[in-house]
């Protein structure tokens, strides 16, 4: 009996040799940092024992210390980026890292859904990149840092084009999908909105006012710092940090989501997955509605993603949320709960508003601040209806709606017939649209 000689489709059949890569070279300095970190929470978290243990070193013992960390940190910093490799195989990206401690991430590409690209400011400076992985089912990113920026690119292109389907042979003729510019908010108009945001106002308001009154109520300097330095940081991050983090804001549309670019200090590059958004929120502030701006907040399944639109004209604004729920159009009429609402919520009531369309499910709050959230059919995990004693009193229900990010969507004081009715007709709706809803792919 003879065997047969091997032809040339059992030779493509056999497993080709894994090659993995390391990262850039400049890591180790980057990593080199954490015993130095090690040491520095030690003294900030028992400060008086380290002064002690400080005064007892002389200048001698102080050079033979420092002759010692130095060469120990970069030392780890070399040895943790020379164990650290990833390679792509024909179904999944493999991190291996660990010094001490070995660990072994085997990312499925038909998982992952979102590849971002970030640059720290010292980044930019090195010319490296960062590349963070969204995978569904998981809350934390794995990332590889740092890559050189083509590198980098090229890596992200091929792991995209495999997520879509496409051979691993053609996978690195694909190159990267193609982009439109939809939207790009100009700093000034950035600026000029946080100057009309409430929450900022407000924050420094506090700042100003609070530290004052501690002191003439307490003469006590710590509880003034105490008080004041957290005030101050939240003003700032509410104003400087908003306008820093939301700096030349661009949003396009490619095969593979949208994307969008942000970042004056830090740069990041962001993918919004298709299919994967399951809450989008249209939010006015009252000092916005003169200009008719508006802020489009997200709510993407396995992902941190929650800003789209910094503040854009609302027509803008919708035209974007159509790049990110396709067939979906902007209700601009919402029923109000009947007058009997106003026992159960006096005044705030008439912010409150429901509407249903084929597509989306749609409710509104907020008098000051209005914020119109849309949820897809197809998006809905489960219905419920709430009803107090007070609201049972004056025929009154909530009608919840849970999404597959762990949000809930809320038509609030609505009759309790009407909630009722509404209670079952969302549950078939919801079993429809997932039925006919279209798969969540890469490059569909």
């Amino acid at each position: 009996m003879t065997t047969p000689e091997p032809g040339p489709q059992d030779a493509a059949r056999e497993e080709k040799p894994l090659v993995e890569r390391r990262l850039h070279p400049v890591t180790p300095f980057r990593r080199a940092w954490a015993p130095v970190a090690v040491t520095a929470g030690w003294a900030v978290h028992d400060p008086d024992q380290a002064q002690e243990q400080l005064a007892r070193l002389t200048t001698t013992a102080l050079l033979v210390s420092l002759a010692v960390i130095v060469p120990a940190a970069a030392l780890y910093g070399f040895l943790s980026w020379w164990f650290t490799h990833f390679a792509v195989t024909e179904t999944e990206l493999r991190i291996r890292t660990g010094l001490f401690f070995r660990r072994t991430a085997h990312i499925r590409l038909d998982r992952l859904q979102a590849v971002d690209v970030t640059q720290p400011l010292l980044a930019r400076v090195a010319g490296v990149t960062k590349l963070k992985l969204d995978v569904v089912g998981t809350h934390k990113k794995d990332e590889l840092a740092f890559l050189g920026e083509d590198d980098a690119r090229a890596l992200r292109a091929e792991l995209l084009a495999r997520a879509a389907g496409f051979a691993p042979e053609t996978a690195h003729e694909v190159g990267e999908a193609p982009v439109r510019r939809l939207l790009h908010v100009p700093a000034g108009v950035l600026a000029v909105s946080l100057v009309l945001t409430g929450a900022t106002w407000g924050s420094l308001a506090a700042a100003l006012v609070v530290p004052p009154v501690l002191w003439f109520a307490t003469h006590s300097v710590w509880s003034v710092l105490a008080t004041g330095v957290p005030l101050l940081g939240a003003a700032g991050a509410s104003s400087v940090g908003r306008f820093v983090g939301e700096y030349d804001w661009t949003v396009g549309a490619s095969p593979d989501g949208l994307r969008i670019d942000h970042g004056l200090l830090d740069r990041t590059h962001e993918t919004v997955p298709p299919g994967r958004v399951q809450t989008v929120r249209i939010i006015e502030p009252l000092l916005w509605r003169r200009r008719g701006w508006v802020r489009v907040e997200l709510d993407v399944a396995g992902s941190s993603n929650s800003v789209l639109v910094p503040v854009a004209p609302r027509e803008v604004a919708e035209a974007v949320i159509a790049g990110v729920l396709p067939g979906v159009t902007v209700p601009s009429a919402l029923s109000r709960p009947s007058r009997r609402a106003g026992w159960c919520v006096p005044f705030w009531w008439r912010g409150y508003g429901l509407t249903v369309t084929d597509t989306v499910f749609a409710t509104r709050h907020g008098l000051l601040r209005r914020s119109l959230s849309l949820v897809p059919h197809a998006k809905v995990q489960s219905v419920r209806l709430t009803q107090g004693p007070w609201k049972r009193l004056h025929g009154l229900a909530d009608v919840h709606v849970d999404t597959g990010a762990g949000k809930t969507v809320t038509a609030r004081l609505r009759g309790a017939p009407e909630a009722a009715e509404l209670l079952q007709a969302q549950a078939d709706r919801s079993r429809t649209g997932r039925r006919e809803a279209r798969p969540d792919r890469w490059m569909a």
